[in-house]
Protein backbone atom coordinates (compact mmCIF):
# COMPACT_ATOMS: atom_id res chain seq x y z
CA UNK A 1 0.00 0.00 0.00
CA UNK A 2 1.52 3.43 -1.16
CA UNK A 3 2.01 5.74 1.80
CA UNK A 4 0.23 9.27 2.29
CA UNK A 5 2.08 12.27 1.69
CA UNK A 6 1.69 12.94 4.94
CA UNK A 7 3.40 9.88 6.11
CA UNK A 8 6.42 10.34 3.77
CA UNK A 9 7.08 13.79 5.35
CA UNK A 10 7.57 12.11 8.91
CA UNK A 11 9.52 9.31 7.43
CA UNK A 12 11.98 11.78 5.02
CA UNK A 13 12.15 13.66 8.57
CA UNK A 14 13.25 10.87 10.76
CA UNK A 15 16.30 10.96 12.93
CA UNK A 16 16.82 7.47 12.12
CA UNK A 17 17.60 8.48 7.98
CA UNK A 18 21.30 7.78 6.74
CA UNK A 19 23.30 10.68 6.54
CA UNK A 20 25.96 12.00 4.04
CA UNK A 21 28.53 10.83 6.86
CA UNK A 22 27.12 7.75 6.64
CA UNK A 23 26.68 6.92 2.70
CA UNK A 24 30.66 8.70 2.17
CA UNK A 25 31.70 5.88 4.76
CA UNK A 26 29.15 3.15 3.54
CA UNK A 27 29.37 3.49 -0.54
CA UNK A 28 32.96 5.27 -0.68
CA UNK A 29 36.23 4.36 -0.46
CA UNK A 30 38.68 6.72 1.22
CA UNK A 31 36.91 9.61 2.18
CA UNK A 32 38.75 12.50 3.71
CA UNK A 33 36.87 15.15 4.93
CA UNK A 34 37.41 18.91 3.93
CA UNK A 35 36.43 21.90 6.13
CA UNK A 36 36.20 25.30 5.84
CA UNK A 37 34.81 28.22 3.19
CA UNK A 38 38.15 30.14 3.16
CA UNK A 39 36.13 33.65 3.95
CA UNK A 40 34.45 33.06 7.31
CA UNK A 41 34.57 29.36 9.20
CA UNK A 42 33.36 25.89 8.87
CA UNK A 43 29.66 25.35 8.97
CA UNK A 44 29.09 21.75 10.07
CA UNK A 45 25.45 21.51 8.31
CA UNK A 46 27.29 21.08 4.87
CA UNK A 47 30.10 17.96 5.03
CA UNK A 48 32.12 17.54 2.03
CA UNK A 49 35.40 15.72 0.85
CA UNK A 50 36.61 13.55 -1.63
CA UNK A 51 36.51 9.87 -2.52
CA UNK A 52 36.75 7.41 -4.85
CA UNK A 53 33.86 5.32 -6.19
CA UNK A 54 34.71 1.64 -7.53
CA UNK A 55 38.39 2.93 -8.73
CA UNK A 56 36.85 6.40 -9.94
CA UNK A 57 38.37 10.04 -7.60
CA UNK A 58 34.79 11.83 -6.52
CA UNK A 59 33.77 14.53 -4.88
CA UNK A 60 31.23 14.34 -2.14
CA UNK A 61 29.20 17.33 -0.96
CA UNK A 62 26.14 16.83 1.41
CA UNK A 63 24.07 18.56 4.02
CA UNK A 64 24.96 16.72 7.33
CA UNK A 65 21.99 16.34 9.93
CA UNK A 66 23.06 15.43 14.08
CA UNK A 67 22.33 11.89 15.33
CA UNK A 68 21.56 13.30 18.79
CA UNK A 69 20.76 16.63 20.59
CA UNK A 70 23.99 17.65 21.04
CA UNK A 71 25.04 16.98 17.39
CA UNK A 72 22.17 17.99 16.04
CA UNK A 73 23.31 21.85 17.75
CA UNK A 74 26.52 21.10 16.35
CA UNK A 75 25.16 20.79 13.03
CA UNK A 76 22.69 23.43 13.09
CA UNK A 77 19.81 20.90 13.13
CA UNK A 78 21.45 20.28 9.31
CA UNK A 79 20.02 24.08 8.24
CA UNK A 80 23.10 25.27 6.63
CA UNK A 81 24.46 29.15 6.82
CA UNK A 82 26.09 30.80 3.57
CA UNK A 83 29.78 30.22 4.88
CA UNK A 84 28.58 26.60 4.33
CA UNK A 85 26.93 26.96 0.90
CA UNK A 86 30.29 28.96 0.11
CA UNK A 87 32.39 25.68 1.50
CA UNK A 88 30.19 23.48 -0.78
CA UNK A 89 31.24 25.52 -4.11
CA UNK A 90 34.75 25.78 -3.27
CA UNK A 91 34.80 22.18 -3.30
CA UNK A 92 32.65 21.69 -6.31
CA UNK A 93 35.17 24.02 -8.22
CA UNK A 94 37.80 22.31 -6.84
CA UNK A 95 36.76 19.09 -8.28
CA UNK A 96 36.05 20.64 -11.79
CA UNK A 97 39.79 21.20 -11.76
CA UNK A 98 40.77 18.40 -11.19
CA UNK A 99 38.19 16.60 -13.52
CA UNK A 100 36.18 15.01 -10.32
CA UNK A 101 32.40 13.76 -11.00
CA UNK A 102 30.62 15.65 -7.68
CA UNK A 103 27.91 13.92 -5.89
CA UNK A 104 25.33 15.67 -3.77
CA UNK A 105 23.68 14.53 -0.52
CA UNK A 106 20.17 16.66 0.24
CA UNK A 107 18.42 16.79 3.76
CA UNK A 108 17.21 19.87 4.87
CA UNK A 109 14.49 21.92 5.89
CA UNK A 110 16.05 24.77 4.35
CA UNK A 111 18.54 27.40 4.30
CA UNK A 112 19.09 28.82 7.87
CA UNK A 113 16.78 32.05 8.32
CA UNK A 114 18.57 33.99 10.83
CA UNK A 115 19.78 37.21 11.01
CA UNK A 116 23.30 36.51 10.51
CA UNK A 117 22.88 34.30 8.54
CA UNK A 118 21.42 36.99 6.29
CA UNK A 119 23.63 39.63 6.98
CA UNK A 120 26.69 37.51 5.52
CA UNK A 121 24.36 37.19 2.19
CA UNK A 122 22.39 33.87 2.69
CA UNK A 123 20.56 35.13 -0.33
CA UNK A 124 23.57 35.84 -2.94
CA UNK A 125 25.49 32.32 -2.02
CA UNK A 126 22.22 30.35 -2.51
CA UNK A 127 22.03 32.08 -5.96
CA UNK A 128 25.69 31.53 -6.64
CA UNK A 129 25.88 28.29 -6.27
CA UNK A 130 22.91 27.76 -8.46
CA UNK A 131 24.80 29.76 -10.79
CA UNK A 132 28.04 28.06 -10.67
CA UNK A 133 26.57 24.77 -10.65
CA UNK A 134 24.80 24.84 -13.74
CA UNK A 135 27.96 25.23 -15.91
CA UNK A 136 30.33 23.41 -14.20
CA UNK A 137 32.42 20.81 -16.87
CA UNK A 138 31.96 17.36 -14.77
CA UNK A 139 29.15 15.04 -14.09
CA UNK A 140 27.21 16.23 -11.13
CA UNK A 141 24.76 13.98 -9.72
CA UNK A 142 22.43 15.05 -6.54
CA UNK A 143 20.72 12.64 -4.35
CA UNK A 144 17.79 14.00 -2.02
CA UNK A 145 18.19 11.49 0.50
CA UNK A 146 15.55 12.95 3.52
CA UNK A 147 14.16 16.12 3.81
CA UNK A 148 14.36 18.30 0.66
CA UNK A 149 13.47 22.13 1.39
CA UNK A 150 13.06 25.18 -0.50
CA UNK A 151 16.38 26.85 -1.96
CA UNK A 152 18.65 25.40 0.64
CA UNK A 153 18.12 21.85 -1.16
CA UNK A 154 17.89 23.49 -4.51
CA UNK A 155 21.84 25.13 -4.16
CA UNK A 156 23.02 21.50 -4.03
CA UNK A 157 20.87 20.27 -6.78
CA UNK A 158 21.57 21.75 -10.17
CA UNK A 159 22.62 18.35 -11.42
CA UNK A 160 22.91 16.18 -14.84
CA UNK A 161 20.53 13.93 -12.42
CA UNK A 162 18.41 14.33 -9.70
CA UNK A 163 17.64 11.40 -7.69
CA UNK A 164 15.52 11.17 -4.24
CA UNK A 165 15.06 7.98 -2.01
CA UNK A 166 11.71 6.86 -2.24
CA UNK A 167 10.54 7.85 1.02
CA UNK A 168 11.94 11.49 0.41
CA UNK A 169 10.14 14.78 -0.07
CA UNK A 170 11.31 17.76 -2.18
CA UNK A 171 9.57 20.79 -2.16
CA UNK A 172 9.41 24.74 -2.50
CA UNK A 173 8.63 24.92 1.35
CA UNK A 174 7.34 22.99 4.35
CA UNK A 175 3.43 21.69 4.44
CA UNK A 176 3.53 23.69 8.27
CA UNK A 177 4.21 27.03 6.28
CA UNK A 178 1.92 26.26 3.28
CA UNK A 179 -0.37 25.23 5.80
CA UNK A 180 0.11 28.57 7.63
CA UNK A 181 0.38 30.97 4.15
CA UNK A 182 -2.73 29.64 2.56
CA UNK A 183 -4.86 28.99 5.30
CA UNK A 184 -3.85 30.40 7.94
CA UNK A 185 -3.54 27.34 10.15
CA UNK A 186 -0.34 25.18 10.37
CA UNK A 187 -2.83 22.43 11.49
CA UNK A 188 -3.94 21.79 8.04
CA UNK A 189 0.16 20.67 7.07
CA UNK A 190 -1.33 16.84 6.02
CA UNK A 191 -3.76 18.65 3.71
CA UNK A 192 -0.90 20.61 2.41
CA UNK A 193 1.24 17.67 1.78
CA UNK A 194 -1.27 16.32 -0.28
CA UNK A 195 -1.50 19.00 -2.27
CA UNK A 196 2.55 20.21 -2.83
CA UNK A 197 2.71 17.22 -5.22
CA UNK A 198 6.21 16.48 -2.61
CA UNK A 199 6.90 12.77 -3.13
CA UNK A 200 9.29 11.11 -5.19
CA UNK A 201 6.22 9.43 -6.97
CA UNK A 202 4.72 12.64 -7.89
CA UNK A 203 8.33 14.77 -8.67
CA UNK A 204 9.23 11.30 -10.87
CA UNK A 205 5.36 11.53 -13.11
CA UNK A 206 6.15 15.30 -13.23
CA UNK A 207 9.93 15.08 -14.41
CA UNK A 208 11.15 17.01 -11.44
CA UNK A 209 13.72 14.23 -10.85
CA UNK A 210 15.18 11.61 -12.96
CA UNK A 211 14.87 8.64 -10.71
CA UNK A 212 14.08 6.61 -7.14
CA UNK A 213 15.64 5.10 -5.26
CA UNK A 214 14.63 2.04 -3.22
CA UNK A 215 15.06 2.08 0.30
CA UNK A 216 15.30 -1.98 0.83
CA UNK A 217 18.91 -2.19 0.53
CA UNK A 218 19.66 1.16 -0.55
CA UNK A 219 23.02 1.57 0.22
CA UNK A 220 23.86 -1.34 -2.41
CA UNK A 221 20.96 0.03 -4.83
CA UNK A 222 22.58 3.29 -4.62
CA UNK A 223 25.94 2.16 -4.97
CA UNK A 224 25.11 0.18 -8.08
CA UNK A 225 23.45 3.37 -9.85
CA UNK A 226 25.83 5.61 -9.18
CA UNK A 227 28.77 3.49 -10.61
CA UNK A 228 26.42 2.91 -13.66
CA UNK A 229 25.61 6.78 -13.87
CA UNK A 230 28.65 8.08 -13.91
CA UNK A 231 29.85 5.81 -16.34
CA UNK A 232 27.48 6.57 -19.55
CA UNK A 233 28.15 10.86 -17.92
CA UNK A 234 31.73 10.20 -18.38
CA UNK A 235 31.20 9.51 -22.08
CA UNK A 236 29.43 13.35 -22.53
CA UNK A 237 31.57 15.92 -24.05
CA UNK A 238 31.66 19.25 -22.07
CA UNK A 239 29.72 20.62 -24.69
CA UNK A 240 27.46 18.25 -24.20
CA UNK A 241 26.96 17.67 -20.64
CA UNK A 242 26.32 21.26 -19.83
CA UNK A 243 23.75 21.82 -22.92
CA UNK A 244 22.08 18.72 -21.29
CA UNK A 245 21.61 20.46 -18.33
CA UNK A 246 20.84 23.82 -19.31
CA UNK A 247 17.88 21.85 -20.66
CA UNK A 248 16.91 20.12 -18.38
CA UNK A 249 16.47 23.21 -16.10
CA UNK A 250 15.10 25.26 -18.65
CA UNK A 251 12.26 22.69 -19.26
CA UNK A 252 10.52 23.94 -16.17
Amino acid sequence: MAETANKIVQLARSQDRLTTLDYARQIFDDFIEFHGDRNFRDDGAILGGIASLAGRPVTIVGIQKGKSLQDNLDRNFGQPHPEGYRKALRLMKQAEKFGRPIITFINTAGAFPGSGAEERGQGEAIARNLLEMSDLKVPIIAIINGEGGSGGALALAVADRVWMLENAMYSILSPEGFATILWKDSSRAPEAAELLKITSKDLLANGVIDRIISEENTVEHLKTALIAELEVLSKLSVDDLINARYARFRKY
